[in-house]
């Protein structure tokens, strides 16, 4: 029963547990669990992007910056690869919107990163600019509820994706309360958008949270998004209006009120500081606050974080763009639609990448956080190696993995892919590879220095482990394709999912670049030895080989092995 449970966004403290209870309360309480249901889908007006993206000064801005570079193309892309410059770019989309802001995200958490961005948007909001927020329901429990106190804000329109009826207290309530419907809870909505006018966006494999800008207190994301401008930025619009105007997008006040989220609110207040406002938020912060939402929605608006709002945001005036032919693979809402996948969705987002990467000459790079691949995606692999292309998988290892049953579908595959000739990389969980991997630029923006930049911009000392969260595949150095996308049977078949596929051979370098350096000082290769697989660590590295999962526990070792038999590739 624990296959039924989609994969988690953050870790938890002790999974070997967690999993085991949450199956034991399955198989013993869920039968006597009554069915909720879903309200009418009321209230729900359909909407479209801004037409006019030209009449903002974004669009003004992206017509002006490509007559200066004299560019062909009509769409321009920058990397973010770093968590500054990931947020700065947040916050200068929001400073710099005249009329729209449209949000798709699969987990939003109320913590400090995420409150300076809510506070960016509510200010936005009431210049002006509407405000709609796309979020998938699973993760909207516990704390994180609070997040949606946004869409009773004055000028914001926000809606919860293929909701899940009853209990929002915990997860595994929700999960007891929907046993009804396992198909449908299967399906989620995983695409990451954040659109400023119609005319500059951001997409890439970040949820909105501490964990993904370098600030979680026990993890943190090591994770990849790109900026674009142009014409690209409507087609990412279209798609978001096709997942905005569905069925299956509930406006949040049809499922619950405001009174419903104070009782969702933990009981105990955050701690007073000097001056009367709540622990960690300055007076400033509280003050611009609207009476709507309580300065306590997040706990805690960090100093740090407040800090790092207040640095010089991104300037799109001067930011280096890569001028290059795109185009968008997106799923259609219907993909996670009731009923048969096939029939719904049509070619999906991962088929479009795979015919792709069958026209690979010489080299295939993978960077997939959760690899199952499944019969079909192991077929593509093969004929690429019959053919001589070269192909590396950068993912995690168990010990970085935040879903160990992932990691227990993509154990069953290793053998076979090194058996073909795939050179398998496992990054390493260590809190020094979070420092080194997923972090800070150092106020510069620009994303130089390792895969993520240099240093953890608001880890908390450095004793953060890092988890792999980047979606990225280059194909013979010539082709970029990053999105929300893993190389999985999830990501194929149950998730909807969007990614821009660049063709720019400076772009794909510089990816290619980063990934190396990871590759070079803070991932494993993956070897056979004495018939038995053997973790090679990076000459020079500073860390030692391993012949089992490094730096993974028993515990978790033993949970793996315990899953391994019992969980579907398509349920991972």
């Amino acid at each position: 029963m624990l296959t039924f449970r989609p994969r988690s966004t953050i870790d938890p403290p002790s999974p070997w547990f967690r999993a085991w209870r949450m199956a034991t309360m399955l198989l013993l309480l869920g039968w006597t669990t009554g069915c909720a249901s879903l309200p009418a889908n009321t209230n729900r007006v359909a909407s479209t992007a801004f037409a006019q993206p030209e009449e903002t000064a974004l669009g003004q801005l992206t017509v002006a910056r490509r007559a200066q570079a004299g560019a062909r193309s009509d769409s321009a892309f920058h990397l973010l690869s770093d968590v500054d410059a990931a947020l700065a770019a947040r916050i200068a989309l929001i400073d710099d919107a005249q009329r729209t802001l449209d949000l798709q995200y699969y987990a939003i958490h109320a913590d400090a990163s995420t409150e300076v961005l809510l506070q960016g948007l509510r200010n936005a909001a009431r210049r002006g600019v509407r405000v709609r927020i796309l979020l998938d329901d699973f993760n909207s429990v516990g704390k994180d509820t609070q997040v949606l106190r946004l869409a009773f804000e004055p000028n914001v329109q926000m809606r919860l994706f293929n909701p899940i009826p009853g209990s929002r207290q915990n997860m595994v309530g929700r999960i007891l309360t929907s046993l009804d419907d396992v198909a449908g809870m299967q399906k989620r909505m995983h695409n990451k958008l954040f659109i400023a006018d119609n005319a500059w966006g951001v997409t890439g494999g970040r949820n909105l949270g501490d964990v993904y800008f370098g600030a979680g207190d026990k993890q943190n994301f090591v994770d990849l998004d790109v900026l674009a401008a142009g014409r690209i930025v409507r087609d990412m619009s279209a798609s978001f209006d096709r997942f905005w105007n569905d069925e299956l997008a509930y406006p949040v006040q049809t499922l619950l009120s405001p009174e419903d989220l104070d009782k969702l609110r933990k009981p105990e207040a955050p701690a007073s500081a000097p001056g009367g406002t709540a622990a960690g938020v300055t007076p400033a912060a509280a003050a611009s606050l609207p009476v709507t939402v309580s300065p306590t929605v997040i706990p805690s608006v960090s100093p740090a974080a407040v800090a790092r709002a207040d640095r010089a945001p991104l300037d799109l005036r001067t930011l280096s763009l890569t001028w290059a032919p795109s185009i968008l693979l997106a799923d259609k809402p219907g993909k996670i639609g009731p009923g048969d996948d096939e029939v719904n969705a049509g070619e999906t987002a991962i088929d479009g990448l795979l015919s792709l990467m069958q026209q690979a000459h010489h080299d295939v790079l993978i960077i997939s956080p959760y690899f199952v691949p499944g019969e079909q995606m192991m077929a593509v692999y093969r004929q690429l190696r019959q053919r001589g292309v070269r192909m590396r998988v950068l993912t995690n290892s168990l010990a970085s993995n935040d879903a160990p049953a992932a990691h227990a579908g993509y154990a069953r595959y290793r053998q076979p892919l090194l058996d073909m000739g795939v050179e398998l990389y496992e990054m390493r969980s260590a809190p020094e590879t979070a420092a080194k991997l997923a972090g800070s630029g150092g106020g510069t923006h620009q994303g130089s220095g390792g895969w993520m930049g240099s240093g953890v911009g608001g880890s908390k000392g450095g004793t953060s482990r890092a988890s792999l969260h980047s979606k990225v595949v280059i194909i013979d150095g010539y082709y970029a394709v990053i999105g929300s996308m893993n190389l999985d049977l999830r990501s194929q078949l149950k998730n909807s999912e969007v990614g821009l596929v660049i063709r720019s051979p400076a772009l794909a370098q510089q990816a290619t670049a980063h990934a190396e350096n990871t590759l070079a000082t803070a991932a494993y290769r993956l070897e056979r030895k004495d018939g038995h697989l053997y973790w090679r660590a990076p000459p020079g590295a500073g860390f030692a080989d391993a012949s089992s999962e490094p730096e993974a526990s028993t515990k978790l070792k033993l949970l793996v092995k315990l899953l391994g038999p019992l969980a579907p590739d398509q349920m991972l």
